[in-house]
């Protein structure tokens, strides 16, 4: 196997070098329930990464969604808007944009409060339609979510509507806003604590009847998964989580779960009162009296579509809103726009790579080896596809520890790694990857380190075998100048040995194998040796 020109089909030449932000732009969802801002710096590749977040619960629908907002609610509102303002402010924010969606887009009033949002606080806000709304909430998805060719049942569970896309990776064939949000419903047909059974047949009623341009258009389309997106959708998954003892600590972004789970949650949560809500970890405190709506609209879609899975997404309308901003904008702003990997997954990674200024030749190097190691010795120690896959990234990675500083790199890119929120990984990938990156170099897997004993025995397992293959891959690159050109892997009953053919004199990438090579043999159970084409052994 030839090493060099890896990753085939990836003209890394082409990649934008700067890693200074063109603009910090926030965008600022004003929704029924809560005001939430996140502040993006975006890159001269289109590329963006959040800076700060603030979410402030409002509850502007106070008196339901067929009033005009109270004088309390709107002053509730602006005081959640001068903070968000501060915070821009000190962050030296180049522009926020502000989106209205369905409490002020129907209130009498929504006019007065937009303009009460200029004069007082300095923030020029847009009442969006909801099928503008539903639109940038599929784009945030599909940019956020791995998706493929099959589509899939997007749902944005607000307060006061809700939006539904059907789309894949590629495109959005339908989208659509319906007011049946978790708060107006709770105010329009639950008047008893707990929920009774009358008032559950009445909300079934009334979503059989306003989704039916939905289920018209379900026919249309195969859809066996349902992607969630927004508060009450992520706090029925931080539940269900909770229940299964799944860790959320880094993200909730790719966390799955399947009917069974949600039923098994849904009938020990519908019996229960104020009071017993309020215990429940991951439910939001302020969203205890409105999500009951919430949970029993995903039970009529996962029952009426015979949908099996359900998947979330954390990015949404305020995603939506900075690629369609970046969209529009991308001439004034100078953007280098290319569309290098529609995969979020390989997207997220480059664009982590590129804002660390990565060591690239010595990285792709390293990675093309240990993937080479991977494929010879996958059926052996018993890996999957999808571990090549985390192995794959986790080499590119490796070395994004120099951007803090020489000193502990390792430990640096585990950090990174772990809160860069890369996007189509679930939370045991991304902590696979972190630490298979981190045990690079030095010390080998011990349960005295923190990050791994928290870790699944299995997760530990996977991550003694991945580092394994990439701690020899990075010692065969100990000079950083790729020296190795071919390598040769032959597995033998008690050893295996690798025949590695070099530019220059091999002593240095030797050593730098053999001496990170006690993992390795640890985990295939057989010796290394490692020779130099036509030369003699080295062991």
């Amino acid at each position: 196997m030839c090493i060099t020109g890896y990753p085939k089909g990836e003209n890394m030449s082409e990649m934008p070098k700067s890693n200074k932000p063109a603009r910090r732009v926030t965008a600022l969802d004003l929704g029924t329930n809560s005001f939430h801002a996140v502040i993006m710096d975006i890159y001269p590749d289109g590329s963006f990464r959040r800076i700060d977040k603030l979410k402030e619960m409002v509850v502007l629908a106070d008196r339901g969604m067929d009033h005009k907002l109270s004088e309390e609610a709107m002053e509730r509102g602006l005081a959640a808007l001068r903070k968000i303002k501060i915070l821009c402010d000190n962050l030296g924010v180049d522009r926020i944009i502000a989106y209205a969606t369905s409490a002020i887009r129907e209130a009498k009033n929504g006019g007065e409060f937009i303009q009460r949002m200029i004069d007082e606080v300095g923030i020029k806000a847009l009442a969006i339609s909801g099928v503008m709304e539903a639109r940038l909430i599929g784009k945030a998805i599909q940019h956020a979510i791995s998706l493929d060719e099959q589509p899939v049942l997007m749902v944005d569970v607000g307060g006061g509507s809700v939006e539904f896309i059907i789309g894949n990776k590629e495109e959005l064939f339908y989208s659509c806003s319906i007011k049946i949000g978790a708060a107006r419903m709770a105010a329009q047909f639950i008047d008893n604590d707990p929920i009774t059974k009358k008032e559950i047949k009445k909300l079934h009623k009334k979503f059989k009847e306003a989704l039916t341009p939905l289920a018209e258009a379900m026919q249309q389309h195969t859809v066996n998964t349902l992607v969630g997106s927004s508060g009450t959708m992520e706090n029925i998954a931080d539940m269900i989580a909770g229940r299964k003892s799944l860790n959320t600590s880094l993200s909730l972004n790719e966390l799955q779960f399947n009917r069974d789970d949600f039923d098994a949650f849904y009938n020990d949560f519908i019996g229960l009162n104020h009071k017993q809500r309020l215990k429940l970890d991951g439910l939001e405190q302020k969203r205890v009296d409105i999500i009951t709506p919430g949970v029993e609209l995903l039970r009529y879609l996962l029952q009426t579509f015979e949908i099996e899975t359900v998947r979330i997404s954390e990015d949404a309308l305020r995603e939506g809103m900075i690629l369609d901003y970046i969209e529009k904008e991308k001439e004034k702003l100078d953007l280098d726009l290319k569309p290098y990997f529609p995969d979020p997954r390989r997207r997220s990674v480059f664009e982590l790579l590129r804002k660390c200024a990565w060591h690239e030749d010595h990285s792709r190097h390293v990675t093309a080896m240990a993937l080479q190691l991977f494929d010879a010795l996958q059926d052996e120690l018993s890996l999957e596809d999808n571990d090549r896959e985390l192995l794959e990234y986790a080499s590119l990675m490796h070395d994004i520890g120099y951007y803090i500083s020489h000193r502990k790199h390792h430990k640096h890119a585990l950090y990174l790694i772990r809160y860069a929120d890369l996007r189509g990984f679930r939370e045991d990938e991304i902590e696979v990857m972190a630490n298979v990156a981190r045990y690079h170099r030095r010390s080998a897997p011990k349960k005295r380190h923190k990050r791994y004993r928290k870790l699944d025995k299995p997760l530990r397992k996977k991550v003694k075998k991945l580092s394994g293959i990439l701690r020899v891959a990075d010692g065969l690159d100990r000079s950083h100048y790729q020296n190795v050109q071919n390598l040769n892997i032959d597995i033998g009953r008690n050893e295996i040995t690798l025949s590695i053919t070099t530019e220059a004199d091999p002593e240095l990438e030797i050593w730098g194998a053999q001496r990170k090579s006690r993992l390795f043999e640890k985990v295939t159970g057989r010796e290394l040796n490692i020779v130099h084409a036509n030369e003699l052994e080295i062991t």
